[in-house]
């Protein structure tokens, strides 16, 4: 596999950076527990920006967003442990 370059996400004030892995054959290659990282630190940092006063995010949106991104995040994982231990989640 290569690295083909990185794609950003932005957020208020800092990027997370996800790396784009390609196989040979061209297929993107992202691996799962960098996406369930990623979709928690989003929303880890939208609850640091509310507790921090942000006035431009509504507290109650950010808590609902926040806890679908760690769902999502939870059955990604579930997911994955399920397809390495040769089950079904």
């Amino acid at each position: 596999m290569r690295e083909r370059g990185a794609d950003t996400i932005p957020s208020v004030n800092r990027e997370v950076t996800l790396p784009l892995i390609v196989d040979d054959r061209g297929t993107l290659q992202v691996t799962a527990a960098d996406v369930s990282k990623l979709l928690r630190t989003v929303g880890a940092r939208w609850l640091h920006l509310v507790e921090a006063g942000d006035d431009g995010l509504d507290e109650d949106t950010v808590a609902a967003l926040t806890i679908e991104l760690a769902k999502l995040a939870d059955r990604i994982d579930v997911a994955c442990i399920a397809h390495s231990s040769g089950g079904t989640p």
